[in-house]
């Protein structure tokens, strides 16, 4: 039985017992798309159901998209991993924030991971508002010393930065750049044009979940736990914020098998994506972390045997995406019903490098 029919199998049962409403599952092995599989519906209110086309609302999995375009911006002599923020963003130069350098945005490592001065999801369309506000914020650690997950200002930074020196929004960037280039305009977005909006899968909630103590001092409660309502306001969707973003997963899966081959990135600049730039404790969630430049390291669900080869990110209420440079292959899941955990990727992603993963010694 070939991978296709295992992930298909595998998604036709998770919808069938009603663990999932719908989703899609994609992955590519060498740069080659070997599975592209769906299942479910998009819409619960009417049926409409899930194709490989439909755009999924994926909250942070669009990081990994994001820390791309940093790494473009260095590939095409804009700015060096450490070239200071307030070089090219003299305002962000406040508060002690003048150390700061891409290299510490992509680690998390900036100091300003919660949204600054009382901003909420109604304010992330007014991009100069928002930046203004980072901009005059004090750092909570020393930029470069700590690490914590940047949930909602990370691409704000990144986004700033890459507007201060090409003049161009992300949303300008990702197509221009991304995803005209690889073929998939139409399926990666940060900002959802009107015209495509009824394309989308719509969210909905599983169960609440449960509030994180650790993060009450720093995140607000929205920053930190997804819900359906927040990624399915027209607001949000139409807005170009970087650190969130709609797309099928054979788009995503697309992206990180064109940054595995060499199609974006070139092959020694890419040594970054998968080396640990930064290993420490994230001071908002209390875990032990290992990041790539613009990347968390190792899988999800891996064994504790299994080497950290890979690099991607998650998305809150189930998505994720991630490349395996020991394997060549690239993965992502998206889906609709917000899950309080990663099961279900896991789950897919344990299959994937079942099938794929033993044969990468015996194709180098």
């Amino acid at each position: 039985m070939t991978l296709q029919r295992r992930c298909q199998e595998v998604l036709d049962d998770l919808v069938a017992t009603g663990a999932e409403t719908g989703l899609q599952v994609a992955v590519h092995d060498r740069g080659e798309q070997v599975v592209d599989a769906v299942a479910g519906v998009a819409d619960s209110r009417t049926g409409r159901p899930v194709v490989p086309e439909t755009p999924f609302f994926s909250f942070s999995a669009a990081k990994g998209v994001t820390a791309l375009l940093g790494h473009l911006l260095v590939e095409r002599g804009l700015i060096g991993y450490d070239t200071p923020v307030a070089e090219v963003w003299p305002e962000f130069g406040t508060h002690g924030k003048t150390a700061a350098t891409l290299r510490h945005v992509l680690t998390h490592s900036v100091g300003v991971p919660a949204m600054p001065g009382g901003l909420g999801p109604a304010d992330l369309g007014d991009w100069r508002r928002v930046c203004a506000a980072i901009a005059e914020a004090q750092p909570r650690w020393r930029p470069g010393t700590e690490t914590g997950y940047h949930s909602y200002t990370f691409g704000f930074l990144v986004g700033e930065i890459a507007r201060r020196v090409t003049g161009r929004p992300m949303g300008w960037l990702l197509q221009d750049w991304v995803a005209m280039p690889l073929g998939i305009s139409g399926e990666l977005y940060f900002g959802v044009p009107p015209t495509e909006l009824s394309r989308l899968a719509r969210l909905e909630d599983s169960e609440p979940q449960p509030t994180d103590p650790a993060a009450d001092s720093i995140l607000a409660p929205w920053e930190r736990q997804p819900s359906a309502s927040l990624g399915n306001s027209l607001d949000l969707l139409r807005a170009d914020v970087p650190s969130v973003g709609t797309f099928t997963a054979r788009a995503l899966s697309t992206v990180y098998a064109a940054v595995l081959d060499g199609r974006l990135i070139a092959a020694p600049q890419s040594v970054g994506l998968s080396t640990v730039a930064f290993e420490g404790t994230d001071q908002v969630f209390g875990n032990p972390v290992r990041l790539a430049l613009g990347y968390p390291l190792g899988r999800i669900g891996a064994s504790a045997g299994e080497a950290s080869t890979t690099f991607g990110w998650p998305g809150g209420g189930g998505s994720y995406a991630y490349a395996d440079v020991a394997t060549g292959t690239s993965f992502a899941v998206t889906k609709n019903r917000l899950g309080r955990d990663f099961g279900t990727a896991q789950r897919l992603a344990d299959m994937v490098t079942a099938e794929l993963g033993p044969r990468a010694a015996d194709r180098q």
